[in-house]
């Protein structure tokens, strides 16, 4: 495995990668590698000596652990829980990782979905008075801030919609109060101060350490400085110019879920459940109070809240109690680009909207297929998801590009090595070609494609996201 100790010596910027995993897997493929030390080292090595750390970590203290047939070939079942906007490259990385480190997979759920199976698990005494009513899961976690708004059911609850931010978390409050220790630091020195970038993360880890110290009635923070570089002493922090800092981060959270609810007027909202170990921050369920009121209610778990309710969600023996199940959703607009008029026209090609409901478990994939007679020698895939689409179903807003395809339509191209060497051309005689696509979309939300040519029978399939 890589030397730990060895990766503190890198840049600031590579620090925000492994600090923040999860926005680093945003934009990530399977072949995406990080800069650590002089190294390059691949994303799913990483993530599977992660995944590899963390088994023999409950191994080892655990009563799986003590069982003599226990050991490093030990298969542990586990339900993994995901960013409710993670894309196919998130999924897929993940599920990946914790097989490739000896994990049963037994399916992937949306963190604020567990949170939800957990809210009303826990909640049993009083469902009968919450079916129909929606439940704001609001999770705002180290690196990301997802939320799920869910009509509560008597036992499945339906996933209505989700948002989220991907690149704010925790990590920007300790980020915050850091940049407001360096600023002490520089009036009282009386000139700018560089830190290292090791000492910038001993400096970053000393301000998380004291954020999650944080109570109510916390006044002032006594900031180490002798643990990022002997000498530098203490500093205070005033924690009302931090909760300062703070607000416009956390109102941007509220501005999410005020949009979502405002988009589905037809819930009568009942509660705002607050998880995450982010949203312990005190400020977090106070600016949320301006807006909510009553409504809000901090989880009893507030780090663990997800992690409940995918054992809850996970449990044979609950599920045979009729447990809690929740329908999701497909939570992002996923097609490709296609040319028509010779090339002349790109358009949009929606395979699977936004808002379409996943299959639980035990059904089948959802399933799309598109045929058509190819024109060129060669298929270009370019597969993208956007978070909105116009009044023609064309992309506006954000938009994610993720794999691109190349698939030999010509017979002659089939066992090509390198597709991406020969030009693209038009095929003089197609004989009467026949291209199927194939979609399917399964519970864990991952997609897949298998494309196959008619006559011949030639076909790949690809899962979308996986480096192809």
């Amino acid at each position: 495995m890589y030397g730990w100790e060895a990766i503190a010596a890198q840049e600031d910027e590579e620090w925000t990668v492994l600090r923040s995993l999860k926005r680093a897997l945003r934009t990530a493929n399977p072949h995406t590698e990080i800069s650590a030390a002089g190294q390059r080292i691949p994303l799913r090595t990483l993530m599977a000596e992660m995944m590899m750390a963390l088994k023999s970590h409950l191994l080892e203290h655990s009563n799986a652990g003590t069982d003599a047939a226990s050991g490093p070939e030990e298969k542990l079942e586990v339900m993994l829980g995901v960013p409710a906007n993670a894309n196919s490259n998130q999924r897929f990385l993940t599920e990946e990782a914790a097989q490739a480190a000896g994990f049963t997979v037994l399916g992937l759920l949306n963190e604020p979905s567990a949170a939800a199976i957990e809210f009303a698990h826990r909640n049993r005494a009083e469902r009968k008075s919450r079916v129909g009513t929606g439940l704001v899961v609001y999770d705002l976690g180290g690196g990301t801030f997802d939320v799920s708004l869910v009509t509560i059911g008597e036992t499945e609850h339906t996933v209505v919609a989700t948002d989220g931010i991907a690149s704010l978390g925790g990590d920007d409050f300790d980020v915050l109060l850091s940049d407001l220790v360096i600023e002490e630091v520089e009036k009282a020195a009386k000139g700018r101060v560089r830190l290292k970038a090791a000492e910038r993360f001993r400096l970053l880890e000393e301000c998380r350490e004291k954020k999650e110290s944080l109570t109510a009635n916390t006044r002032k923070l006594t900031i180490d400085l002798d643990r990022v570089r002997a000498g530098l002493g203490l500093v205070t922090i005033a924690v009302d110019d931090y909760y300062e800092r703070c607000r416009p981060l956390i109102e941007q959270t509220r501005f999410v879920v005020e949009d979502l609810l405002e988009g589905h007027t037809d819930q009568q909202l009942d509660t705002l459940y607050v998880t995450g170990g982010a949203a312990e921050l005190p400020p977090v369920a106070r600016i949320l109070r301006e807006s909510f009121g009553r409504k809000v209610r901090r989880s009893a778990y507030m780090r663990s809240a997800s992690a409940i309710g995918l054992a809850i969600r996970a449990s044979d023996d609950m599920a045979e109690q009729g447990a809690d199940h929740v329908q999701e959703q497909f939570n992002r607009n996923f097609g490709l680009w296609r040319e028509t008029d010779h090339g002349g026209t790109i358009f949009f090609d929606l395979i699977f909207p936004r808002g379409v409901q996943l299959p639980a478990s035990s059904e089948q994939p959802l399933r799309v297929e598109r045929i058509y007679r190819p024109a060129h020698n060669i298929g270009h895939f370019r597969y993208l998801e956007s978070s909105q689409l116009d009044e023609q179903m064309q992309p506006k807003g954000e938009i994610s590009n993720w794999d691109q395809i190349l698939f030999p339509f010509d017979v002659e191209l089939q066992k090509h090595s390198d597709l991406a060497t020969v030009p693209v051309a038009l095929m003089p005689n197609p004989n009467g070609l026949t291209i199927h696509e194939e979609y399917t979309c399964d519970a864990d939300g991952i997609v897949r494609v298998k494309i196959h040519a008619e006559p011949g029978g030639f076909a790949r399939t690809y899962t979308i996201g996986q480096g192809s």
